[in-house]
């Protein structure tokens, strides 16, 4: 009797051990392989944010399926009684994600790139900073200070007055968390990148070099947004460096102003700048804004007609009428004031 006794006990012990871990080996595999998370979610990570915020604020979203299971994940890896700090950055979340990949995302810093973008209409370097610093953990200030620091500029090749050449607006994959010198770093590739075998030689046939295509390319940006007219208005000025004319072009006299004014007036071609166009022959000292791959495609390979002048078409649309000769451009410059004229009657 006793024996049958220590037998059913001991059933009864191995019955509880085994239900136990069943149970553990549910939790284990739960935490390890299960997704814990319902939805995709985008999180941006200060530093120092406790990770009990970054913890409550996925249970309050209902992001969360198990909250148990998290809080057991951010144990196991130290989070949770700070043993170790949440790593700092931009982490996605989906339903591929269990609760020790996410704890460990968060004690790594695996993070998920975000996409920075410069847009093609950048024309000043605290534009540059200012929209770096609303898309990245950096601030505006820093860049903006990175900008005009030739030391880190001289590291990419560049300096202040031509930086606006190695960032080539586009969209790129960055770490949020990128201090600015690494930033640069991903912009100084795409330039690089840019210049192939091919294009070096289609600028060399130019005779520019390829900070004086990106200079030649700010300005047609400055000049026209519409895309099938931008070979020819490469042509036109690299026609007036041929022969030794004046470029005669309004954005750079913009640039020695900040880009204030509405329109260039003559007061504003009196201006004593090496970046004024119409006192200074030659390209300026280096780009007037950030110049569109568009526009650096279109001094590489420009329309070759021979023009000399262009003006804006009668039709206020945006384009533009050329011409090979002064006295058809001053009738096209008629036409346009009359247009002009007509309008604001």
């Amino acid at each position: 009797m006793v024996r049958k006794k220590i037998i059913y006990v001991l059933v009864a012990v191995m019955a509880v051990l085994a239900a136990g871990g069943a149970v553990a080996f549910g939790m284990m595999w739960t935490d390890h392989r299960a997704s814990n998370f319902s939805r995709v979610q985008d999180l941006y990570i200060w530093p120092d944010t406790p990770v009990h915020q970054v913890f409550s604020s996925l249970v309050d979203s209902g992001t969360v399926i198990r909250p148990a299971s998290l809080k057991r994940a951010l144990r196991h890896e130290g989070l949770w009684d700070g043993t170790a700090a949440v790593k700092p950055g931009h982490y996605k979340v989906d339903g591929k994600v269990s609760s020790y990949y996410f704890a460990r995302m968060l004690a790594n810093g695996w993070q998920t790139p975000v996409r920075l973008t410069i847009a093609g209409t950048i024309r000043t370097k605290s534009a540059i900073a200012s929209r770096i610093g609303r898309q990245m953990m950096t601030d505006s200030v820093s860049v903006m200070r990175a900008l005009e620091d030739s030391v880190l500029l001289s590291s990419f090749g560049f300096t202040p007055a031509n930086v606006f050449s190695m960032v080539i607006p586009d969209t790129y994959e960055v770490y949020w968390t990128s201090p600015p010198d690494s930033i640069f770093s991903v912009f100084n590739r795409a330039w690089k990148k840019f210049w192939t075998k091919e294009n070096d030689a289609k600028a060399s046939a130019l005779g520019l070099s390829r900070l004086e295509v990106s200079t030649l390319a700010s300005i047609v940006s400055g000049e026209t947004r519409h895309k099938p007219e931008m070979p020819s208005i490469a042509g036109v000025y690299l026609n007036r460096l041929r022969i030794g004319m004046l470029l005669q072009a309004d954005p750079t006299v913009a640039f020695c102003f900040d880009y204030k004014p509405n329109r260039i007036l003559l007061r504003h071609l009196e201006v004593d700048s090496p970046y004024n166009t119409y006192r200074y022959a030659g390209l300026p000292p280096g780009p007037i804004c950030s110049p569109p791959r568009e526009c650096l495609e279109a001094v590489l390979n420009p329309d070759r007609n021979g023009y000399l002048y262009f003006c804006a078409s009668p039709a206020m649309d945006g384009t533009h009428r050329f011409s090979s000769t002064y006295s058809g451009h001053l009738a096209n410059a008629r036409e346009f004031q009359h247009a002009l004229n007509s309008r604001n009657k």
